[in-house]
């Protein structure tokens, strides 16, 4: 529950919180510097040690959000030269909330030339009668690096999910790379069927960009013996990129597979 005084302050209307967070990293000599650290509404942006010449930032919610009407947004931008890591404390909740109306969750990030982001959130989960639409946007420079993870679960224990839809495009060299949008929960054709997932409650992708697979990009591999109990597909991307594409019961074992399909990607562990 938060105050009067701390609603206005994060933007909260009785049509729900409207806020942005912004994140800024540059090149400090051989360093990344955090200029613009500022936190809005349910976004508190935390420091963390560095680690070599990466800025380290987590998110924490310091309010329940999404909630139905919410307009929610988070930006990240990587000067050229610099190195960014960010987490999230936990893991992300869509609620229904006061109001009947959806709520919007939009990240923008963009890196620069010789510049990295590791982008990698929680879950988000969608519970019983939310309503939420999530969208990612991000433009990389030609000589840019990117580890972006997504994970979305339908549905706390024992209850049926809300409704999502997320939305992915990205952009390289100011060229599209990957766009693509998926709906799932009430309303949604056929996204429990076979061709969506197939009775699970757990999706994700990991996108690695990386201009070293502009030469020797890792060949088309499956992670996952059996699909009952989850599978995942390595697939390189027409650009310097490889998309993992995962399925899975619940959220560990989804976890688990994305695990697994990274060091294929050339990448080092989180």
């Amino acid at each position: 529950m938060i105050l009067a005084s701390q609603a206005a302050a994060a933007g909260c209307t009785s049509s729900g919180v409207h806020a942005t967070a912004r994140i800024r990293a540059i090149s400090v000599g051989e360093e990344t510097a955090l200029p613009v650290l500022a936190g809005a509404g349910p976004f508190d942006l935390r420091r963390h040690r560095p680690q070599g010449n990466q800025a380290r930032v987590c998110i924490l919610g310091v309010m329940s959000a999404p909630l139905g009407g919410d307009r929610l947004r988070l930006e990240a931008a990587v000067e050229p030269g610099a190195h960014l890591h960010v987490t999230t404390a936990a893991a992300t909740i869509a609620l229904r909330g006061p109001t009947p109306g959806h709520a919007t969750y939009d990240v923008h990030l963009s890196v620069g030339e010789q510049a990295s982001l590791h982008w990698l959130p929680e879950p988000l989960i969608s519970a019983a009668r939310s309503n939420l639409r999530q969208s990612c946007t991000v433009d990389l420079a030609a000589g840019a690096r990117l580890v972006l993870r997504e994970e979305q679960v339908l549905g706390r224990a024992g209850e049926p999910p809300g409704r999502l839809t997320t939305r992915l495009t990205v952009r390289h060299d100011r060229r599209p790379l990957l766009n693509q949008q998926n709906t799932y929960g009430p309303d949604a054709p056929g996204w429990d069927g076979p061709a969506v997932l197939a009775g699970h409650r757990a999706a994700g992708q990991l996108l690695v960009v990386d201009p070293a697979f502009d030469d020797k990009p890792p060949d088309v591999r499956l992670f996952g013996d059996d699909p009952a109990h989850g599978q995942a597909v390595l697939t390189p991307l027409a650009g310097p990129a490889v998309l993992v594409t995962a399925l899975a019961p619940d959220a560990l074992r989804l976890r688990r597979l994305l695990d697994a399909a990274y060091p294929i990607c050339g990448g080092r562990f989180w």
